[in-house]
């Protein structure tokens, strides 16, 4: 009986702290952050077009592309493919990503894909593309858009976040407000 009072005891201790206390503290955390906890959200004349932390799908030769999604960019279903390494359906979607790839730029060789091009990220949503990513795509935007190579390069450039604190993770690339910001060029 008195294991059982401790346990009782123990297990209430247990879900004010973690189901009371925790989420209000995370909470206030997240009111004092950019979005105010509710996303950073990405606007075009006043109209909310994303949210900056969350993927999306583009597939237009005129914008940067982003990491493919198991998901469907589905926010409510966020995971991977589960897929290992070896499954030949895993392979056969690689395989047609990489083609995909040359086939819009013709000037790379299967080497010059970075590996996130064409698998998908473990959330399916992931905003962010590397800086190496974005350069093989530069020149398939500056010709369809009709800007230089300079020109985009420089927007890239311009876009392109360093690791957190100049240590923690690696430079990363926001490919919706690279985005928005390539449609803003032409204004």
């Amino acid at each position: 009986m008195k294991n059982l009072m401790t346990s009782i005891r123990l297990t209430l201790v247990l879900i004010v702290l973690l189901c009371v206390i925790y989420p209000v503290l995370i909470s206030f955390a997240g009111k004092l952050s950019k979005g105010k906890g509710g996303g950073e959200t990405i606007s075009v004349n006043g109209k909310v077009v994303g949210y900056a932390n969350e993927g999306q799908s583009f597939t237009l030769q005129k914008y940067f592309w982003g990491r493919p999604s198991a998901v469907g960019y589905n926010a409510a279903g966020s995971a991977g493919s589960n897929k290992g390494p070896s499954n030949p359906d895993y392979l056969k979607d690689v395989a047609g990503r990489i083609d995909t790839l040359l086939k819009y730029h013709p000037y790379l060789k299967r080497s010059d894909i970075p590996a996130e091009m064409v698998t998908a990220s473990g959330s399916g949503l992931d905003p962010d593309i590397s800086p190496d990513a974005a350069k093989i795509q530069i020149k398939r935007v500056a010709d369809v858009r009709g800007l230089t190579v300079q020109q985009v390069t420089d927007l890239v450039a311009a876009h392109t976040e360093g690791p957190l604190l100049g240590l923690f993770g690696p430079a990363k690339v926001n490919v919706l407000k690279l985005n928005v910001a390539l449609d803003e060029l032409k204004k």
